[in-house]
């Protein structure tokens, strides 16, 4: 071929990638952008590193990109693979086309061990064109990187049916107080119940953060893309690799005065747990998972000396930390995930026991329960757990302070109350006399003690060396990492 061969040749490539690259068209684009959403490509572009997304499969279908921008990327210099719905393109929905780039997003981010990040907005299937007879499904491969790549979703407006299904398979998943999600949308619901409803009552941010099913809410689309950003910071690109640390200035820790004036001495008072959290974290910064549902446990990401940790703390805000089902879940998937991804578990406990009353066990309690104590006690990353006030019964199984289940260590505050139930209720349940129940009180204040004569505690500690402690602890705990990082097999069936 001459030159002039090859400049009509790539003119003509120039105007193909135009034409998809234009998605729906200026009008679409405009009405999406009025509407206080970024489009897809700038929503790409808003997440990844300026400059780094490399585009695949940009010619595909009958429809600009068939309606769904796939490639690679990089998010702080990490590599990860992108999808992103075009809703001004047939509303997002998934073509043959784009149903094959789904699968081959998918299929890279396992074969090369790097997050797959999907961006949400559509409406499912294009109706004709869903796969039939023996075509693989993007739903299997999605799955498939459960526990070895970190697989993270944004719903950033409505999305429905098959392409919402990658949400509630996701390790972390954020939505605008703009977006939806359902298993269909309203016209389907209409049209096959008769009923009328909107976007906001079938599938809002109430309905989905209430449900459990969304675990972060974002203001708009550039807060949701930040919000995944900062999440994927504190996590390896995969399961053969432990997570990123950040190198920190050496220095003596000093105790913490701010903790004992913050923690009452009295049990019975309440505190928020994420000022604690605050004040241990690495520069006071942290990231909280899941803040609208199952309350009364805060899970949280953050950093000790550097490292990356998951912190699963009770709330003594709501209902004095007692565990219920809502919030039991929101633990147990939140441990599974990082120990998937090699990230320590911090422990900290201040809870009367599982929630008692007639709601709590229609709601499942003790299922959940058993779903956390099994995700905790399966865990094969580092523990630690520290009993700051209370800790009864099975409540205090479920936070890790069952002696001898592969902690790295465990600590009390002087003082903490332990055992089946408290000393108020033990009295009441048995009828006790003024005696009894005064001795009962007194071995209630002694308990901290006892226990840790008999090695119960590794140590009680001073509140104020809180972040001290847990930072020699995790200096030593971390020599296991001389082992080379891999999925976590796990053979026990979830309750």
């Amino acid at each position: 071929m001459t030159d002039a061969d090859w400049e009509r040749t790539l003119e003509d490539l120039a105007t193909r990638r135009s034409r998809a690259e234009a998605m729906g068209g200026p009008e679409r684009l405009a009405r999406h952008r009025n509407g206080g959403k970024l489009d897809a490509r700038a929503r790409v572009e808003a997440l990844l590193d300026a400059g780094s997304f490399f585009e695949l499969g940009r010619l595909v279908g009958d429809v600009p990109a068939d309606g769904v921008i796939t490639g690679w990327g990089r998010i702080q210099g990490r590599s990860v693979v992108v999808v992103a719905e075009d809703f001004t393109t047939v509303a997002g929905s998934i073509g043959r086309g784009s149903h094959s780039k789904r699968i081959r997003a998918a299929d890279l981010a396992l074969q090369e061990s790097i997050p797959l990040i999907m961006l949400l907005e559509g409406a499912g299937y294009r109706p004709g064109e869903s796969p039939g007879g023996k075509s693989p499904v993007d739903l299997n491969l999605q799955a498939k990187c459960s526990g070895e790549v970190p697989l993270v979703t944004g719903v950033l407006g409505a999305s429905a049916g098959h392409g919402a299904l990658v949400a509630p398979m996701s390790d972390f998943t954020v939505m605008t107080s703009q977006a939806a999600i359902f298993t269909a949308g309203p016209p389907v619901v209409r049209e096959s119940m008769g009923a009328e409803i909107s976007k906001e009552e079938l599938g809002g941010p109430s309905v989905a953060l209430g449900s459990g099913l969304i675990h972060n809410l974002a203001r708009d689309d550039s807060d949701a893309l930040a919000q995944i950003r900062t999440y994927l910071s504190f996590f390896p690109s995969s399961a053969w690799s432990y997570p990123p640390s950040e190198p920190r200035a050496e220095g003596e820790e000093s105790p913490i005065e701010e903790l004992v004036r913050h923690i009452p001495r009295d049990g019975r008072r309440g505190y928020d747990m994420r000022k604690v959290i605050e004040l241990v974290a690495d520069e006071r910064n942290w990231f909280e998972v899941q803040p609208h549902y199952g309350k009364a446990i805060v899970t949280a990401l953050a950093r000790l000396d550097g490292h990356p940790v998951a912190i699963v703390a009770n709330q003594p805000q709501v209902m004095a930390g007692s565990v219920d089902a809502d919030a039991a879940d929101k633990a147990a998937h939140f441990i599974t995930v990082a120990d998937s991804f090699h990230l320590p578990l911090i422990f900290l406990s201040d809870n009367p026991g599982m929630l008692p009353g007639q709601k709590s066990e229609a709601d499942g309690v003790l299922r959940s329960g058993a779903r956390m104590y099994a995700a905790q006690a399966q865990a094969t990353t580092v523990k630690i757990n520290i009993t700051m006030r209370k800790a009864y019964g099975f409540g205090s199984m479920v936070m890790a302070m069952a002696s001898f289940e592969r902690q790295s260590g465990i600590f009390g505050f002087p003082g903490a109350t332990l055992g089946a139930m408290g000393a108020s209720a033990m009295s009441r349940a048995t009828g006790a006399g003024d005696e009894t129940a005064r001795q009962l009180r007194q071995l209630e204040d002694e308990a901290s003690y006892n226990s840790a004569k008999w090695l119960g505690f590794d140590e009680l500690i001073d509140p104020r060396d809180t972040r001290r402690v847990l930072l020699t602890v995790m200096g030593h705990s971390l020599n296991r990492r001389q082992k080379p990082p891999a999925p976590v097999l796990r053979k026990a069936i979830t309750p």
